[in-house]
């Protein structure tokens, strides 16, 4: 059976389903909605020539050099799906669904081919009304809709994406937007994480979270971040809600802060500090630089990152007091260390006594 749904039915049967992007292996690397499975039904240079064939010649003559490249593949494709569907979890009674969810790029022939195929072998398949298009759509609509956020914030070194796994551990609603922009936000972010999204899947990933963040009643947490994490921007929509929101602000002395950031970063090669170090030359300054590597060098990191938190905490400082109305919003929550589980506990106590108050 086949069956096409919009985007709100697709998403939802998706948490139970896998699905299966059709598009072309470039159109997938570049973003795709997350937890698809890659299944391409054309290589990029075949997605050209069966292009070129339907703009310069016509439909029919792009749909036959479409079937043979199809033909070719079809076993393939239905192993594969089977594959797929033994390795996901069961349905109900324990038994193995047979149920896949398919799209391409705008819901037409290619993802119609494939569910063809896989309806005539015997899965029961879902396609998307207007394909990854509509994803598209769905994805930058979220970005408009108002959220109960909830931001923490802190200087450099407070921990704060540990706290937000406490808090998460903890039964609360978050989303780790360093984490999906594979980056931490200052010039050493990019050291140890994966290779970054694209500013659409970034995109893509922040939407999804968002929707299912909001399929809990509590308020939502996040990090103070800049605009930019990396060299990803935070939606417009989503950034103006986090500067409008609560913030809450822990109060750590800065040698335990220093501690952490040199456990943190210290396992890092010297050359790859150095890097780091360099890209913020300009604001760090030539004096400060010079010394940040030449403590490097002689393996003194804690000197080295003496330097550079008080460098950050500056900035940090800058950007904070650059919100409006921050003395509505500042909620300062004193620490005595960097401590996930403790700090998480001080933040869920302050939210509920904040939230009794209002």
């Amino acid at each position: 059976m086949i069956a096409k749904t919009g985007i709100d039915v697709f998403l939802e049967l998706a948490q139970q389903h896998p699905v299966l992007d059709v598009r072309s292996p470039g159109e997938y690397a570049h973003a795709h909605i997350p937890g698809a499975y890659s299944m391409p039904l054309f290589t990029d240079e075949e997605r050209k020539v069966v292009g070129t064939a339907y703009k310069q010649q016509s439909r029919e003559i792009a749909i036959k050099i479409g079937l043979d490249y199809f033909g070719s593949k079809m076993r393939r494709m239905v192993e594969e799906t089977e594959s797929l569907l033994a390795n996901s979890p069961p349905g109900n009674g324990n038994i193995p669904s047979k149920t896949v969810l398919v799209h391409c790029w705008r819901g037409g022939m290619r993802s119609a081919g494939v569910a063809w195929l896989l309806d005539l072998y015997g899965f029961k398949v879902y396609t998307l009304a207007g394909g990854y298009k509509a994803y598209r759509t769905w994805t930058l609509s979220q970005f408009i809709r108002p959220y109960p956020f909830q931001i923490l914030g802190g200087f450099t070194g407070s921990g704060k994406t540990e706290v937000l796994y406490a808090l998460r551990n903890s039964g609360a609603a978050v989303i780790d937007l360093e984490g999906l922009a594979h980056h931490k936000g200052s010039a050493f972010g990019g050291l140890g994480m994966p290779p970054k999204p694209s500013q659409e899947m970034f995109e893509n990933s922040l939407a999804l979270s968002l929707y299912n963040a909001c399929k809990s009643t509590n308020p939502i947490w996040l990090e103070d971040e800049s605009r930019r994490i990396g060299n990803l921007n935070i939606p417009e929509g989503i950034w103006k809600q986090m500067r409008a929101s609560r913030l809450y602000f822990l109060e750590i002395p800065a040698e335990s802060r220093l501690d952490y950031i040199v456990a943190e970063y210290g396992k890092f090669k010297k050359e790859e500090l150095i890097n780091a170090i360099v890209r913020v030359n300009k604001r760090l300054g030539g004096l400060a630089t010079k010394q940040c590597i030449n403590y490097l060098v002689e393996d003194n990191h804690k000197e080295c990152f003496r330097i550079l938190l008080s460098y950050y905490d500056k900035s940090y400082f800058k950007g904070m007091h650059e919100r409006e109305n921050l003395e509505e919003l500042l909620v300062k929550i004193p620490a005595e260390q960097v401590n996930a589980k403790i700090n998480a506990g001080m933040l869920t106590a302050f939210l509920q006594i904040s939230t009794a108050n209002l």
